[in-house]
């Protein structure tokens, strides 16, 4: 991972190789620009100026001036800078040092800027080469024009850019080099740099526990589960206490249940919950947010073999529950199921999940959306309102209560899918509030916007990281008192 150090400066300094400036969709500028934009030029290239939008320009000096398009003068916002300053480092060229003006055109929105320019800068290099051995170009430093005031908002953003590239990182692994073991020692690793405190239970520790489901559908995999449990216990007194929860299947083949091989291809995502999680509460720690946070994930493969569980297999969860499991591709809610069941026994103020869940998330959302649904309508509300601003944003769906007799069992408490596709992200939502306890829930599903298909101002093609910045931006802004009204 390898993120842009970013400097406050009140000027552009000299000899900058690429300087980025905002300009409108009426293709003006605004007066800290800090350059001259030839919109005769930009309007023959049929620059609009939306945001997300560049064209890079040679300034008379020899150096590169990118015009940043930033929309509707009167409608900024901090989503517009933010894909903005992703355009720019998506410009730079081969440039290691870039400037914009952007903050100190809009200092309220200086974190959006540094997220911008962080995701946009992103690369994937899991192996220490490039393709055929050269190393990939990365940005080093970022300068951003403005006063000291907005030194918090940037930390801020940098630390959400370093979530969200370890998820990215993570999720773009190759499984072989990313199995349970290994994701537990990385957690280990990183939550040594931020002082949150790490707990990993192997597989004995698991069956001693009585996580059923996770150990059911470990049971095909050579590969042993983990169960991690990554902790923020704030420096000052905490004013709520957030259970995270992270669904862990680090390759998903479908088990007996198997997936189609085109399916498959891109199954290494399907711990980008976990990683979500893990990365956001290893950030919590960081910033010292003074919420206590405990996060859990499940982690195993889900692989068939002579061990794996059998569809019309019954399987017993940590809280008594069991579950007839006739289709064993419906894997992420029953490891779920243990995760959530300890979660809640704490009694936290609320309890957030995050898991690549279901394709129905994406048949009815697309790729730009993840889902929400939950027990809470204040804490629904606020996963929306942490997604809007983190530039994640998600759309609720409804736990209809109707739908729950579908997943009744004659031969255990309920059945891990039902028999008709229809409303297949609601009914696993409705599946997994089996196991909150009554306590406040939300789940996100993010299966679709996990991973990217297609290269953004923002993301390259792969693991997005999608929800990090979400749970921070979440958890950074609650506390028992405002959560309860």
């Amino acid at each position: 991972m390898n993120i842009p150090y970013f400097e406050i400066e009140r000027g552009a300094p000299a000899g900058v190789a690429v300087l980025g400036v905002p300009v409108f969709s009426d293709l003006t500028t605004t007066p800290e620009a800090g350059a001259e934009i030839d919109r005769g030029f930009l309007a023959q290239r049929r620059f609009e100026g939306q945001p997300g939008q560049a064209i890079a320009l040679l300034a008379d000096d020899g150096s590169t001036v990118v015009a940043l398009g930033v929309g509707c003068r009167e409608s900024v916002d901090a989503n517009a800078v933010r894909l903005a300053g992703g355009a720019l480092a998506r410009n730079a060229g081969d440039a290691e040092t870039v400037a914009t003006t952007l903050t100190a055109s809009w200092p309220e929105h200086a974190q959006a800027v540094v997220e911008g320019i962080g995701l946009g800068a992103y690369r994937f290099d899991g192996s220490g080469n490039g393709r055929n051995g050269k190393a990939p170009v990365k940005l080093e430093r970022a300068v951003l024009v403005g006063r000291n005031g907005i030194r918090a908002a940037v930390e801020r953003g940098r630390v959400g850019v370093e979530a969200t590239s370890r998820a990215r990182d993570w999720v773009n692994l190759p499984p072989r080099s990313l199995t349970p073991r290994e994701l537990a020692r990385l957690t280990v690793e990183a939550a040594e740099k931020v002082g949150a405190e790490v707990e990993v239970w192997d597989e004995a520790r698991i069956a001693d526990e009585r996580l059923g489901a996770l150990m059911g559908v470990a049971a095909g995999a050579s590969e042993p589960p983990r169960l991690i449990r990554v902790r923020h216990i704030p420096s000052s007194r905490p004013r709520a206490r957030i259970a995270l929860v992270g669904k862990g299947i680090t390759f998903d083949s479908g088990g007996l249940s198997l997936k189609p091989a085109q399916s498959m291809m891109t199954m290494k995502d399907d711990m980008g919950g976990a990683a979500a999680v893990i990365a956001a509460t290893l950030a919590l720690a960081e910033l010292d947010v003074r919420v206590e946070v405990d996060g859990w994930v499940a982690a195993t493969e889900n692989m068939p073999s002579g061990t794996a569980i059998h569809p019309g297999d019954v399987l017993t969860a940590r809280n008594g529950t069991t579950i007839e499991v006739l289709n064993t591709d419906a894997e992420g809610r029953l490891v779920l199921a243990d995760a959530l069941s300890l979660a809640v026994e704490s009694e936290p103020d609320a309890v957030i999940d995050v898991a690549t869940l279901t394709g129905g998330q994406r048949v009815a959302l697309g790729t730009a959306l993840s889902a929400v649904m939950g027990t809470d309508a204040e804490l629904v509300r606020r996963v929306v309102a942490a997604g809007e601003a983190a530039g994640e944003p998600c759309w609720e769906l409804p736990l209809f209560s109707s739908y729950r007799k579908d997943l009744d069992s004659e031969v255990a408490d309920l059945r891990n899918v039902t028999a008709k596709p229809d409303a297949s992200t609601i009914m696993a939502g409705l599946f997994l509030k089996e196991f909150t306890a009554g306590r406040p829930w939300a789940h996100l599903d993010i299966a679709a916007p996990a991973w990217a298909e297609s290269e953004t101002a923002l993301t390259r093609k792969g693991g997005t990281g999608w929800g990090a910045r979400t749970l921070i931006e979440l958890v950074s802004g609650l506390s028992a008192r405002r959560l309860s009204g």
